[in-house]
């Protein structure tokens, strides 16, 4: 049966179903030769190709990173940083799901698979994202307040989150959103930048089992909790 062309770019480990679209706006895929629009579809016998060269699925793979500081969350990078891809080392067509920045630590899910890609980025799913903020000075009870309530940032207000005050200067934070630098835009918002980060918790998974820059391959169950959370 033909599917839309985004999801099938999404089974190659070219990018998630959103990032397949920009691919496909930019001109770069063709079908059967023909330059491809977003809601094109295919099915079996079509020949895709991506920059001229044809693609086809791959063998799904998901693997849970403990991202350490100084490497970079992306599939390449124009400066030559090292990249969470250049830890795991896989023949297969990889890319993390979202981004935890240069500095920040922990949990990464690293995948081929554009629709579990999609799910948990798509803001409609809510996944949770537990991190653990050392920051400046110790909050008090009105900035906790802030954060569980939302800030309003430069893109719009932040949702409510979950805000628990661990120690002097320690605060750990769950959020269901996932914009560039949030938690410490946030914690910044009230007066207390944030100096180290760490995501303790990334759905169900915690990846603090693992040594920094150590990676696993999810189990079924692990992926099954992930396509429902």
């Amino acid at each position: 049966m033909p599917e839309r062309l985004n999801r099938f770019l999404a089974s190659t480990g070219l990018a998630s179903r959103r990032g397949a679209d920009d691919v496909i706006r930019a001109g770069r895929v063709t079908v059967n030769g023909m330059r491809a629009e977003v809601g094109t579809r295919v099915g079996e016998g079509d020949r895709v190709c991506v920059d001229g060269r044809p693609v086809s699925r791959q063998q799904s793979l998901t693997l849970l990173l403990n991202k350490p500081a100084g490497v970079v969350t992306t599939a390449s990078d124009p400066q030559g940083r090292r990249t969470v891809l250049d830890l795991v080392g896989s023949d297969l067509r990889l890319f993390p799901v979202g981004r935890l920045d240069r500095e920040s630590t922990g949990a990464l899910v690293i995948t081929n698979d554009g629709d579990l890609a999609h799910r948990l980025m798509h803001p409609r799913h809510g996944v949770a994202k537990t991190y653990l903020a050392d920051v400046a000075g110790d909050p008090a009870p009105e900035a906790l307040a802030r954060l569980r309530a939302g800030i309003e940032l430069d893109d719009g207000p932040t949702a409510p989150a979950v805000v628990e005050r661990v120690a002097a200067g320690r605060i750990e934070i769950t959020i269901h959103e996932g914009r560039n630098r949030q938690v410490r835009r946030m914690c910044e918002a009230v007066g207390h930048p944030v100096r180290t980060l760490h995501r303790t918790r990334y759905g169900s998974l915690s990846a603090d089992d693992l040594a920094p820059g150590a990676w696993r391959v999810l189990g079924d169950q692990e992926l099954e909790a992930l396509h429902s959370a």
